[in-house]
């Protein structure tokens, strides 16, 4: 299926993206694919600490075979 990666911002707010990667994925790789995604879109400055960053995985299964990460913001 996907994950979900929820960033938090300096404000308070927490921005949340669907980032469809394999399941075996790293975590830091989806970490800064939902980051730079976010930086691109201009939105306002969130928390670069991985620790900081709530990352699941959604669904079942194994997940798409997927070389390449592709994010959207939910």
């Amino acid at each position: 299926m996907f994950w979900m990666v929820g960033l938090c911002a300096a404000d308070g707010r927490e921005f949340v993206y669907r980032v469809y990667a394999p399941r075996d994925a790293l975590p830091g790789d989806l970490f800064w694919a939902a980051f730079h995604r976010h930086e691109e879109d201009g939105g306002p400055r969130v928390s670069d600490s991985f620790d900081g960053a709530e990352i699941r995985w959604i669904g079942n299964g194994t997940g798409p075979a997927a070389a390449e990460l592709t994010v959207h913001q939910y």
